[in-house]
């Protein structure tokens, strides 16, 4: 009894993050009823939660999106929001948007992913990224040095990092490349991880639509 009772309880704890994880979809894909339950988006279309580093924010959704679209298309279901029924295709339409807009498709035709495009942010708020290598430079580079010497410099920096996922544009689609402009321009690690599972998803659907496709002749 004691081992039933504690399934049931656990089983009812799942169900409130489940709850809890459909609503913030539902909130994401503008499906609430009020629009202060449902995520602000920005002219451009990407998903805004706040000034500092907005783009942790849409990383970690996106990557939420794709993974419960596909849930909801192996166990054959649909989410069920206040306005509406949304089927898994849709759910991921809406992740690729936010994939899209990241790499370039926005009103600055900025990618905010360093080192993929032809334009993407060169003055990441990133110290080792921001100071000249060792190999160049073999004086000694402190703090107080790192950010007298090279924290205001105008140039872009030395060492590219390929693979950062900068903190974003402004509510209204703006971006300043700038060190000094840690909001925007500051890498995460952790925003760059969640991107990591998405592109993954995205690139193992192409290839199984590429496979359909021969075989198809």
């Amino acid at each position: 009894m004691l081992e039933k009772a504690k399934h049931e309880h656990e089983g009812h704890v799942l169900k409130q993050y489940r709850s809890k994880a459909e609503y913030y979809l539902c909130s994401c894909l503008n499906k609430n009823n009020a629009t202060s339950d449902n995520v602000e988006r920005t002219p451009g279309g990407l998903l805004y939660i706040r000034q500092w580093n907005n783009m942790q924010y849409v990383s970690t959704a996106t990557f939420l999106l794709t993974v419960y679209s596909d849930f909801l298309r192996n166990s054959n279901q649909h989410l069920r929001c206040p306005t509406g029924t949304i089927d898994p295709e849709e759910i991921l339409s809406f992740a690729k948007s936010q994939v899209d807009y990241i790499l370039g498709s926005n009103p600055m035709n900025m990618s905010y992913l360093v080192g993929y495009g032809s334009k993407y942010p060169i003055r990441v708020h990133h110290r080792g990224a921001s100071i000249v290598s060792y190999r160049e430079n073999k004086g000694f580079i402190g703090c107080t040095q790192g950010y007298d010497n090279w924290y205001s410099r105008v140039e872009p920096n030395p060492n590219l990092l390929v693979g950062a996922l900068v903190g974003g544009p402004d509510c209204r689609d703006n971006f300043m490349d700038q060190r000094d402009n840690y909001m925007q321009t500051e890498a995460c690690t952790y925003n760059t991880a969640p991107l990591v599972a998405v592109f993954a998803r995205l690139l193992q659907l192409e290839e199984n639509l590429e496979v359909e496709l021969v075989a198809s002749y």
